[in-house]
């Protein structure tokens, strides 16, 4: 008998016992990381018996809502085996490092413990801190009766440091004898499963989670204490700008400030590029010179005048035939990058998204490095799940899309898993080389929506199922046509396209196919045969110049983080939303966004480093190189992998660091009001190029209109740049959520501008409207 079966059987209860309050020991207390967790836990566990445990006092029991109003559930349950439980819940993080100087202009500082989160006072509002002292003395209480400690958050190094800090000083020291559940869905089966294999505590995760919060404490702190410090200073202590730098947001940040540099530095060179038309029999083919760059002016003109009016000659047909393998299931990166490309989410929105996905039992734990799916899970039975899933339908259409026993005519997976179900082969999918020792790839768990998505969710939960599917799908093949066409035997012309001729796993992916790979449609180029005469229809040049570097997006700024090691792939998304928020970086879009607004999903196209993000990193570069070095933050992440596996210890690792960052903090205060005075010279002219300029101000007619982010409330509106000198007083509102951008039209009944306004709910909503509050159309 294992010893997790032993500790388990001592906490059995006779059947039929009373619930709804905190039940008799012995029990096994449950720590989950959030609530919605914690009651999908319990209801898989209490197969006998399960209810929501009702609060028996301020301090000494669980309430399921404190005076913040903020819930804090806990829920009791037994099981089929008699065997108690009381499942509690965190809501995330409940312990916090804390300076013990508690002095927040000073630096360098190297010295920090865990304490509730209530006693940091850095940034949590009071609701949250009232919530974490509730939950703390809830799960302390209930502590000191249970006979077993059951470990249920995340794991990975997040949840198992969550976990960590709970057993160790909210349960007086327990974590060493607690026992570890693992599991990847959230489904009845699987976490029933876990708690009968339960295992010991994984005390290497969570020594490698609490170096790295060290780490990452100490670092943060001192290099924004020293650039904060350094702005104040430099203005005598009268201005205040909130500044933050770290050891990941450091290179991160370098990646898109490096990019920025070599574009503004990007001399265009002038090259020309000649197109010809040919036609035979009413088919018309259009070519390119095979040499794409021409980089005179003479040597166009002279093969342009060559060409003109001469007859092609078809001299060579290739046709390439491609095998496409099927995509490898989804770890997080790549989930984010194809949700980016697709449906333009943010790695952060579409981390959220699949969160709740993973809560709701439709999907693995979608924190995870791995592309393998693992040989346990029952493929067959979750493709048969998945031909039960129904499109999203107004409620008004439910019944007449459903039979009734409530599965689909004809679900929008119906065929795909039939056609995969049918196959007498084995399943196997095609599989990544990355692995993650803690959870597999991403994958649906088959179970289908207890309630109605919403619009995103469901994007994200049909991406996640297509994928899933094509990976059992048989390799597509294509053709690519490559087609030479000889003019006056010294010139060449050609023509490509490429042609699916076998979808193959293409079948199950669509309509998420890129149109790189292919079209399924008949090549035109197949109308031409090798030694065909074509009619010269024209020969043309056109004049371009070489490009700068492609500006980074979300999703190859994710993709950059990860090849280079920077970041884990928890924390990689909201180290780059923390950039946009400091203003270190800003979105580029077609149309002018001049609002300067970050929208939780991530619309937009290339990012740009602002002016601020620029001096950051320059001032790094010359007087802490190291803190924006990707050496130093890759040896530091090797380093604390290797506390995971046992390779490095932890006292060393941290200590490792800490000099490090000696070495680079302290000739930093030497030159602190030099750094001061550059990095206020950035602030303000990011904050001018933020307040854009409209137009000439309709009221005076000298000033002109601007839209300004106000320093005390941080509301945005419109204002007069005569505002300030009192000889105009011409404001207007503006919309707080969403992105604000010129149209460039002025409104016919007041001649204000007219702007228009983009943001994001469940999908993407714009709408023009004029800034004058008393323009007579809002009258009417």
């Amino acid at each position: 008998m294992q010893r997790s079966e032993v500790i388990l059987a001592s906490v059995a209860q006779p059947a039929g016992l009373s619930l709804g309050r905190i039940p008799e020991p012995p029990y096994a207390l449950v720590v989950c990381e959030k609530p919605t967790v914690a009651l999908r836990i319990a209801q898989a566990l209490g197969t006998l018996s399960f209810a929501k445990i009702t609060g028996t006092g301020r301090d000494s029991g669980p309430t399921n809502r404190n005076k913040s109003g903020l819930q804090s559930p806990v829920f009791s349950a037994i099981s089929q085996k008699g065997q108690s439980f009381v499942v509690c819940s965190a809501l995330g993080h409940l312990y916090g490092l804390v300076d013990v100087n508690g002095n927040r202009s000073v630096y360098p500082i190297f010295d920090a413990k865990w304490m509730p989160i209530l006693k940091k006072r850095i940034g949590k509002g009071p609701k949250t801190a009232a919530a974490s002292e509730r939950i703390i003395k809830s799960i302390s209480s209930l502590s000191q009766k249970a006979t077993c400690f059951i470990h249920a958050c995340d794991y990975d190094q997040e949840g198992e440091v969550i976990g960590y800090n709970i057993l160790q000083y909210a349960c007086n020291n327990k974590y060493e004898k607690s026992l570890r559940a693992k599991f990847s869905t959230l489904t009845d089966q699987e976490i029933r499963n876990s708690f009968d294999k339960l295992l010991p505590p994984s005390k290497r995760l969570a020594e490698a989670g609490r170096a790295r919060h060290l780490i990452d404490f100490v670092y943060g702190v001192n290099l924004s204490r020293a650039l904060t410090q350094a702005f104040k200073n430099s203005n005598s202590g009268k201005r205040y700008y909130n500044l933050s730098i770290g050891r990941v947001q450091g290179p991160a940040l370098a990646f898109v400030v490096d990019k920025e540099m070599s574009i503004r530095n990007h001399i265009p060179v002038p090259y020309w590029t000649i197109y010809a038309e040919f036609e035979k029999n009413g088919h018309m083919i259009e070519t390119y010179y095979y040499r794409q760059k021409i980089e005179t002016l003479l040597e166009a003109t002279s093969i342009v005048d060559a060409c003109s009016n001469q007859a092609g000659k078809v001299s060579e047909i290739e046709n390439q035939k491609m095998t496409l393998h099927a995509p490898y299931p989804f770890n997080l990166g790549d989930l984010q990058k194809e949700a980016y490309r697709i449906f333009r989410f943010s790695p952060s929105y579409t981390l959220s998204i699949a969160e709740r996905l993973y809560i709701n039992a439709l999907i693995s734990y979608p924190r995870t490095y791995s592309q393998r799916l693992p040989s346990s899970i029952n493929y067959r039975e979750i493709i048969s799940g998945l031909s039960k899933i129904g499109s999203p339908a107004p409620k008004s259409n439910v019944n007449s899309n459903m039979l009734s026993n409530g599965l689909p005519i004809d679900g929008p997976y119906t065929r795909m898993t039939m056609e995969l179900l049918s196959n007498t082969i084995r399943l196997s999918p095609n599989e990544g080389s990355k692995t993650d020792p803690a959870h597999p790839a991403i994958y649906p768990t088959g179970e289908r929506p207890r309630g109605r998505l919403n619009a995103s969710e469901y994007k994200i939960f049909d991406l996640i199922i297509r994928r899933f599917l094509a990976t059992f799908g048989r390799p597509a093949i294509s053709i690519q046509t490559i087609v030479t066409i000889c003019v006056t035997d010294d010139h060449f012309f050609e023509a490509a396209n490429k042609t699916i001729i076998d979808e193959g796993w293409m079948r199950f992916y669509r309509p998420y196919i890129s149109n790189r790979l292919g079209s399924g449609s008949r090549s035109y180029l197949q109308a031409f045969r090798k030694g065909d005469t074509l009619k010269n229809g024209a020969v043309t040049m056109t004049e371009k110049f070489t490009q700068p570097p492609s500006r980074f997006n979300q999703s190859s700024l994710l993709e950059e983080m990860e090849t280079k090691k920077i970041g884990t792939k928890a924390t990689r998304s909201e180290i780059i939303n923390t950039l946009f928020k400091r203003n270190y970086i800003s979105n580029v879009s077609s149309s002018k966004d001049v609002s300067g607004s970050r929208q939780s999903n991530g619309s937009g196209g290339g990012i740009e480093a602002t002016d601020l993000g620029v001096e950051i990193v320059q001032s790094m570069l010359k007087y802490l190189p190291n803190i924006v070095s990707t050496d130093l933050t890759r040896s530091m992440e090797e380093l604390l992998e290797g506390i995971e596996i046992g390779a490095d210890r932890s006292d060393f690792v941290i200590k490792y660091s800490i000099a490090k960052l000696k070495e680079a903090i302290i000739p930093f205060k030497e030159k602190e009001i030099e750094i001061g005075n550059r990095i206020t010279d950035a602030v303000d002219v990011t904050r001018n190029k933020q307040q854009m300029i409209l137009g000439t101000c309709p009221v005076c007619g000298k000033g002109s209109l601007k839209i300004i982010t106000s320093r005390k409330t941080k509301k945005r509106f419109v204002g007069c740049s005569n505002y300030s000198s009192g000889e105009c007083k011409a404001t207007a509102p503006l919309p707080q959520k969403g992105s604000i951008r010129t149209t460039g039209e002025i409104c016919s009944s007041c001649r204000w501008p007219v702007l228009e306004n983009v943001y994001f709910r469940e999908a993407k909503y714009r709408w023009k409207f004029c800034i004058n509050m008393q323009c007579p159309t809002k009258k009417e």
